[in-house]
Parts: structure tokens; C-alpha cells; sequence
């Protein structure tokens, strides 16, 4: 597998998507709360998370263990969609624990551990960073 136009967009939303999470959440929390700051990395959050599991149902990978190029990370897709719609769901009927229960659930699981998947030896990007930097050695 190379780096390609569409993995490139892929690994961009996932990667933005990591880096505004946090804000998002940190934005309700404590003393001091910010909700503009909150609402706007929440919908940049949302839009790169839908951007990265729309360009993931295009990404194929026949070297691993598959169904017609459909990987167990692509279970992710499905998800990660209903998160966000279950998310939006509580924001629009106004149960805001639910909301954010919700939403850092989906940071957690589609971000940070299908950010761990990808870096397994035998993915892309697990070779691409691990084998850097076993070769530094």
C-alpha cells in the first residue's frame, strides 16, 4: 500500500480530528467554560471525523485478513457515524450529558484507538513510523 490522494485525506481528517478533540472537550470543562471555542472545534471535530469515516470506506486493503478488501477496522466506519449522529441526536433534544458522554466516546474509541490500530506493524503507517525508526537504531 502507498501513500495515495485519497489516504492522504484520510490520514489528514483523522489527524485533525485528534488535535481538536481535546480542545473541544477542555472547552466545557472546569470553572471557566468557553462555549463558542467549544462549539466551534466541537463541529470542525464532527466534520473531519465524518470526513475520515466517508474516505475510509474507499481505502481497501487486501494484504491483511479481509472481506473483498473490508478490513476489522473498517467496523470503525459505522461507529463512528452513528456516534455522530447519536451525539447531534442528545445536542438537539437537549441532553447535554448524554451529548458528552457521547462525544468523548467517539474521540476515545474512533480517534485514539483506531489511531493505535493504524500503528500496528503490518499497516501503512505502522511501517511507515515503526520501521523510521527501528532503522534509526
Amino acid at each position: 500500500m502507498q501513500l495515495t490522494p485519497l489516504i492522504a485525506v484520510h490520514m489528514s481528517a483523522a489527524l485533525g480530528a485528534l488535535l481538536l478533540g481535546p480542545v473541544a472537550i477542555w472547552a466545557r470543562k472546569g470553572a471557566t467554560q468557553r462555549p463558542r471555542l467549544h462549539r466551534a472545534f466541537g463541529y470542525g471535530f464532527a466534520t473531519l471525523m465524518l470526513a475520515a469515516a466517508i474516505s475510509a470506506f474507499f481505502i481497501r486493503d487486501y494484504g491483511l485478513p479481509n472481506v473483498q478488501g473490508f478490513t476489522p477496522i473498517h467496523l470503525l466506519i459505522p461507529v463512528t457515524l452513528l456516534g455522530l449522529f447519536n451525539g447531534f441526536h442528545a445536542l438537539y433534544r437537549g441532553q447535554l450529558a448524554r451529548h458528552r458522554k457521547g462525544m468523548v466516546s467517539l474521540y476515545l474509541g474512533a480517534c485514539v484507538t483506531a489511531g493505535a490500530f493504524t500503528l500496528l506493524p503490518g499497516r501503512y503507517l505502522g511501517n511507515l513510523v515503526w520501521g523510521q525508526w527501528l532503522g534509526l537504531l
